[in-house]
Formats: structure tokens, sequence, C-alpha cells
């Protein structure tokens, strides 16, 4: 207990008056209705994506990466560490369990893909073998991208093209700085090849590749089958990152005065077959819609991870989605995919994306999942 008050001490909102004024001045402005039970975001910070084992965070842990998007978050709504409530963590590749990371992380979502490997399951059980979809819950995602390809005729060139699309957009967004306000810089210590330490500071997006064309995509080889369309160009990038999230009831957040970015208006999960477990979004958008009670016509922006693009682009194609709609600030083949921080950095560009447009609006953010699930939600922008 006295290590957690420590920390919410170091976490104590300081300064940031002029920002906090700005926040505040959104009001509900939804035609839809007002109430208290409402689920809104407060608001949403991430620290930029770095490059697994090679880049700005490759020596960072975890928790460092976290306390600086709860301390962004906290101190830019000048909220008190001890009015947080409930907490959820997003983790995937964790130290002990897990359970150091949920407790200090608080609300956060994190991952270090540098300092844990994806290669090794775990201890499972023996009878793993006996059930086929036992089994193919731990096939390699990358297979899992080729049998999506394979089934539903997804070519390399559409993956390759997807791919391009996706660098393009998120290049285009960082050069505009549309990423800065999203964006919590964060200085870590560095050590090189010979083990000299110095100090960086890491504030822009590592994967994205301004110099990407088709003609470069179409000479990488297939990553996972010799004879696939899966390549590490087509691919999401294995990254390090974090993001925050914070959420409350309307009731909560105004008696507190807190700012509204955003309502969430509904969410699904969905089992899809593991072995094509990329399909998820184009059963859990759907679903998400329906609880909603909104088509897909009246979403404005979908941001859908791009595990693969084998898989963004079906889903996609499948739900009829027009491309301009998707990812208007590219998504993980550009931006990087740390797996347990991807989801609440969608809502993070999601929310300030649809800010900046200016106008009241809907969103959809979507993923899929490992071992045959799909998630959405719907957010709602209440307008300026």
């Amino acid at each position: 207990m006295n290590r957690l008050r420590i920390i919410s001490g170091h976490l104590c909102p300081a300064g940031s008056s002029e920002l906090r004024r700005d926040l505040r001045s959104s009001a509900c402005g939804s035609t839809a209705g007002c109430s208290g039970e409402d689920v809104v975001v407060v608001h949403g910070r991430r620290t930029a994506i770095g490059r697994a084992k090679r880049g700005g965070f490759k020596d960072t842990t975890p928790d460092e990466l976290l306390s600086a998007v709860m301390t962004a978050v906290l101190t830019d709504v000048g909220l008190p560490p001890d009015k947080l409530g409930d907490v959820c963590v997003g983790n995937v590749l964790q130290p002990g369990a897990g359970a150091l990371m949920a407790r200090v992380a608080h609300f956060l979502r994190v991952e270090s893909m540098t300092l844990r490997s994806m290669n090794n399951p775990g201890d499972l059980s023996s009878r793993l073998s006996d059930h086929q979809k036992a089994r193919d819950c731990i096939i390699p995602m990358g297979l899992t991208s080729e049998n999506v390809a394979e089934r539903f005729g997804i070519s390399r060139e559409q993956q390759d093209s997807f791919s391009l699309s996706s660098h393009q957009k998120a290049a285009r967004a960082q050069n505009s700085g549309r990423f800065d306000s999203e964006i919590v810089p964060v200085s870590v210590t560095l050590v090189d090849d010979e083990g000299r330490e110095r100090q960086v500071t890491v504030s822009k997006d590592e994967g994205i590749r301004t110099g990407t064309t088709l003609a470069g995509l179409s000479k990488l080889r297939p990553a996972f089958k010799p004879d696939g369309s899966t390549t590490a160009g087509n691919s999401s990038q294995v990254s390090d990152g974090a993001a925050a999230v914070l959420l409350g009831r309307r009731s909560a957040v105004e008696a507190l005065g807190l700012p509204v970015l955003g309502v969430l208006r509904a969410s699904a999960v969905v089992g899809v077959p593991p072995d094509m477990m990329g399909i998820g979004p184009a059963v859990a958008i759907p679903a998400a819609l329906q609880q909603a009670g909104l088509r897909l016509e009246d979403i404005d922006v979908f941001e859908i991870n791009e595990a693969f693009a084998s898989q963004a682009v079906f889903c996609v194609e499948k739900l009829g989605i027009p491309l301009e709609k998707v990812n208007p600030n590219g998504g993980a083949i550009a931006l990087g995919h740390p797996l347990g921080c991807t989801g609440a950095r969608q809502v993070v560009t999601l929310l300030n994306e649809l800010r900046r447009r200016g106008k009241r609006a809907y969103g959809v953010v979507s993923m899929c999942i490992g071992t045959g699930m799909g998630a959405a939600a719907v957010f709602e922008y209440p307008g300026p």
C-alpha cells in the first residue's frame, strides 16, 4: 500500500490548466439524448509506438510506459488518482503472470514485445491434440492470415495495396501533426550494441515507412509459407507502446466536472473459427451496430486493426465499408501493433479524429483476436 501511495503521489495532477479548460469545453451535444447511466470516455492518451527489439522503447519496461500515459491522462483532466474506481488492464506478453502489471497499471493498456517472447505458448493440457478446434487455437497467427487469404481469395496484390495505403495515410497524419495531441512524449534510457546508455525522448511513431512502394512490397518473400502471400510488409509490426483511456458513468463524470470526449453506445464480442481468427471484425461489427440501433452507413470512421492485410481486406469487403472510412490515419501495418495496447490506442485515435472533424459523429473500433474471436465497440462523438 505504501508503494501505491508513492506511485499515486507521482501521478498527482499539476499544471496543464489551459488544456483542462479546452477539454471541458465539450458538452453533451447529442440529439440521441444524455443519460446519467451512459458510459463515457473522458480522455485518452498514448505513447508513440516503437519498433520492437530495435526501437526507442526496446530497453523500457511496460510499467514505465504506462506510468507516462497514466500521468498524462490524469494531469490533462485534473483528476486526483484517488477518484479512480474499477481498473482494467490489457497486457498480453506479461511478466509475473500479469499480477504486478495489473495492480500497478490501473486502467492502462500496455505492451512490450521486445522483452517477452511469443514463441512459447506455456503449459497446455495434454488433451489439446484430441480436439481439432483446440489445436487450431495455437496455430501461428501468420498461418491464420494465409488461411483467410486462401479461403476467401484475397490476392497478394490486394494485400500489398492495402499495406501501401496504410503507410501513406499514417505518413500524412504524422506529417500534418494529427497524432501530436494524442501522443505523450516519453524520455527513456536506450542501450546501444556496445552497452552504452543514452537518454532519448520518443515522441513519433517509428514504424511508418514514407518510402514504401508497391514495387518494394512485391519483392518481399512470404513470411509463413513458401507459397504464401503474407509478408513482413503486409502484416502488422511487432511493437512496444502503451495507451490509456479514462471511462466513467456520465453522472459521475459530470459531478466531477470532467469533459466528455465520447460516449460508448454498444460493444460486442463474438467467436469465429480459430484457424481464421482474422475474420472477427466482420462478425463483431454488425453485432455491435445492431446493439446500438445503427446501420453501417451511419458510421463515419472505422478503426479496424490491421493484424494482417489479408483479414483487414476481407472484413472491409465482406461488410462493404467504403475504404475512405477505414483507418483514415493508417493502422497497425504502418503504426505497429503492441498487442495489449492496440485496442485503447484505436479508441484514442478514433475519438481524436472525430473531434478533429468538428461535428457529431459515430465511430467503430474493432479487432480480431487470437484463438478465434472478434470484438467491436461503437462510440459517439457528441460534437464541439
